[in-house]
């Protein structure tokens, strides 16, 4: 049996994390008070053992270090600098890489980092405080562990940063990194020059394995991973760690190398991997689940593997009390628990008609999955079909592509040829996970669509908790795993119709495609015109999927930012695309080229005023007019020049209206005065920037906002959702709802949604 004693400790402190980070302060520490004297009673009263005031004092010891971390960051002079949006001089150290985002005005460099010292509003402090740099395109990009000073503008942080860094000069470096930071970057360059000659998708994956480097992975690859299953291998892993100290420790016992010093090279080993993949603290959780797993290879491993994760959570959250609430934390914990308690009694059970081999092979991506489902399901509102069957088909490839990719790299390092021919076997392994993960990507129903609402999140839970007591039962008798496994394909290569969708008298729809717009008029049978595709391919592809279209006679983009068509592929996947029309501002250019690249012609300008016809679409662009710019300095020309459509469809007036801003919207209250409209696509996401008055006088029954969940912009505005309620208006918003149909059935209009 394993032993759950250090579990239970590791359980009670991810709840004192999650009690200080999810509640309110004076509510938090009311509920860690009250935990720990209820506790204190019960084992004085003999009601419940003593054992239980260990994992009290874990909770305890968790929630004092979290409110201690959030007291610190909240009297910290930076946050009141931030506060401020003062201008001020800092000193700080970076500690992490570069990440370029793409922003809605362009890219992004942003960078963690810690500041030393602060200079602003005639005061200097010195301090250790994190923080976010967030810096132009242009800034130098500089390697982690530089030591810099810059002026920057300070602006308010959400959790457990102090500030946002947004430099408003250049940087003057002080110090740059220490020689162990050198070494690392060198074997990050090294095994990518050993695969760089090779297939470009296994010479992007190859990085990914070995130290998590996935900065040049194809996003469609990055989509099929998430589809079949296979995305912890593009991050740094526990799995990753597991293959690297194990191939050293084999190394080392071929060399000679026996008792202690086996420890000492493990250790030697875990440091260097956790320096190479970036010590930060989602990577030392890897590494600390790595070792978890290590330490449950050896003699009576199930219950030493179990002590170990129970401390590893334990002193994880002590030092970072912050991944509790990180969906990485969550899934690296849930799938080293599946393995360590779920997978030996689902072995044991196939092995009583299976080889000892195929039982091992099996059972292992299976606990992990049932562990982990509900979490997946609750981030992408996905349950995959396929992730099974894929990681056992990669799990071969796996080894070798991470181990000789390494191997690669440091080869390399001492001679580059050397690398490149160790490295060419890695690039080979990683092709096949590739084509693994292409393959399963491709079967009709890889994935079903589950949501992400309570109700469905609970009840996927529940499935996966049944599941645990069956399994042996269903797994220790071939006939019932056969007919299980056979159901299964059958469900997964014939797609079925989601029950209910499109819904019967469908109009119009607003897809959950995350923080971005995709509306679609529905034109005839299996046809409708697309108006933006959303910032993800699979999502708008998987909308359109769902409402059953497969031709789309106009594609019309209302402006050119990546959150309207980065999507675009999505919507030519698999269809016949007709038109492709945008506005005749061609702004940003990363944009455009997405789209041309996308489609493969450049998009037409669409005409303004004139009235078309696509089906049982009517449509009707008005805005901008030849020659409209941007009406206000301080508004975004990109959105002030979104094509503005007025579409009859149904029976129904929609207007739909881009990112239009509020001169631009003064204008259109303007130039086609008096409009009344039955459904309003409120403008840029539901932001405050609004003209209340256009959008309230337009009396729309229903508006719909597109936008993604959590975002950080803060759509849609309590003031507009607000004012539209209070002139009768109907809001539906997809990051509570998900899809958001429009319906007319007997003359009447309606909503439905698919959450």
């Amino acid at each position: 049996m394993p032993d759950l004693r250090a579990v239970a400790l590791g359980v009670g402190a991810w709840a004192g994390a999650l009690l200080v980070l999810l509640l309110p302060g004076w509510v938090a520490l009311g509920a860690v008070v009250a935990v720990v004297l209820v506790a204190v009673l019960l084992v004085a009263r003999r009601t419940v053992a003593a054992a239980w005031l260990g994992p009290v004092a874990a909770l305890a010891a968790v929630a004092g270090v979290a409110t201690l971390q959030l007291t610190l960051v909240a009297t910290s002079p930076l946050t009141a600098l931030a506060e401020e949006s003062a201008v001020v001089d800092v000193r700080l150290e970076l500690t992490s890489d570069v990440r370029v985002v793409s922003g809605r005005y362009g890219d992004l460099q942003v960078v963690q980092a810690t500041v030393s010292r602060v200079e602003g509003r005639g005061t200097a402090w010195a301090l250790t405080a994190p923080v976010v740099v967030m810096a132009g395109a242009g800034w130098p990009r500089l390697p982690l562990g530089t030591t810099l000073e810059t002026t920057a503008r300070l602006v308010p942080a959400d959790g457990e940063e102090a500030a946002l860094v947004r430099p408003t000069g250049e940087p003057r470096v002080v110090a740059g990194p220490d020689v162990w930071w050198d070494a690392a970057a060198a074997v990050r360059r090294s095994v990518r020059a050993a695969v760089a000659g090779r297939d470009a998708d296994a010479r992007e994956l190859v990085p990914a394995l070995v130290v998590g480097d996935d900065g040049g992975l194809d996003p469609d690859l990055a989509d099929d991973f998430r589809t079949t299953g296979l995305t912890h291998l593009l991050a740094v892993s526990g799995t990753n760690l597991t293959l690297v100290v194990g191939a050293l420790l084999i190394l080392g016992r071929w060399l000679g190398v026996r008792g202690r010093w086996l420890h000492v090279l493990a250790a030697v080993g875990i440091a260097g991997f956790v320096l190479t993949a970036r010590a930060e603290p989602s990577v030392v959780r890897a590494a600390a689940m790595g070792t978890v797993a290590l330490i449950g290879m050896g003699g009576n491993g199930r219950s030493r593997g179990t002590r170990g994760l129970g401390v590893a959570v334990l002193v994880l959250l002590l030092l970072w009390p912050r991944l509790a609430v990180t969906a990485g934390f969550a899934l690296s914990v849930l799938a080293t628990a599946g393995i360590l308690l779920l997978a030996p009694v689902w072995r044991d059970a196939l092995r009583r008609w299976t080889p000892r081999w195929v039982a091992e092979a099996v059972s292992v991506p299976l606990a992990a999955q049932v562990a982990c489902t509900p979490v997946v399901a609750a981030l992408s509102g996905q349950v995959s079909l396929v992730a099974v069957g894929a990681n056992l088909l990669a799990a071969p490839a796996v080894a070798p592509a991470t181990v000789l990719g390494l191997g690669g790299g440091l080869l390399g390092l001492v001679w580059a040829p050397l690398g490149v021919v160790v490295g060419a076997p890695a690039a080979w392994s990683a092709g096949w996970i590739v084509t693994v993960a292409r393959w399963g990507a491709a079967v009709p129903t890889a994935a079903i669509d589950w949501g992400t609402g309570p109700l469905a999140l609970l009840a996927l839970t529940l499935a996966c908790l049944v599941s645990v007591p069956l399994a042996p039962r269903l797994l220790g008798n071939p006939a019932s795993t056969l007919a299980c496994t056979g159901l299964l394909v059958v469900v997964m290569l014939v797609r079925p119709p989601t029950p209910g969708w499109p819904p019967e008298g469908w109009v119009l729809a607003a897809c959950d495609v995350g923080q971005g717009d995709g509306l679609v008029l529905r034109a005839g049978e299996r046809a409708a015109v697309v108006v933006d595709a959303g910032p993800d391919p699979a999502l708008m592809d998987a909308c359109l999927d769902r409402l059953e279209v497969e031709e789309v006679p106009l594609l019309l983009l209302t402006h050119f930012h990546a959150d309207h068509v980065d999507g675009v592929a999505g919507v030519l996947e698999g269809r016949e695309v007709g038109v492709v029309e945008g506005t005749g501002l061609l702004d940003p250019v990363a944009g455009v080229e997405a789209v041309e690249a996308a489609a493969g012609r450049d998009p037409d300008v669409a005409a303004y005023g004139g009235t078309r016809r696509f089906g049982e679409v009517v449509l009707q662009a008005v805005w901008p007019p030849p020659g409209a710019g941007r009406t206000d300095p301080s508004e975004s020309a990109p959105n002030n020049a979104s094509v503005v459509v007025l579409a009859e469809v149904g029976g129904l007036r929609v207007l739909l209206t881009g990112d239009v801003e509020p001169s631009a919207q003064a204008a259109l209250a303007r130039d086609v005065a008096g409009l009344e409209v039955d459904v309003l696509k409120v403008p840029h996401h539901g932001s405050r920037h609004q003209d209340l008055d256009w959008l309230t006088s337009l009396r729309a029954r229903v508006a719909l906002v597109s936008v993604g969940e959590d975002n950080d912009y803060g759509h849609p505005a309590p003031d507009v959702l607000a004012a539209l309620d209070a002139a009768g208006t109907e809001v539906w918003r997809t990051d509570l709802a998900g899809d958001v149909v429009v319906v007319v059935r007997r003359g009447e209009v309606g909503v439905v949604t698919r959450d």
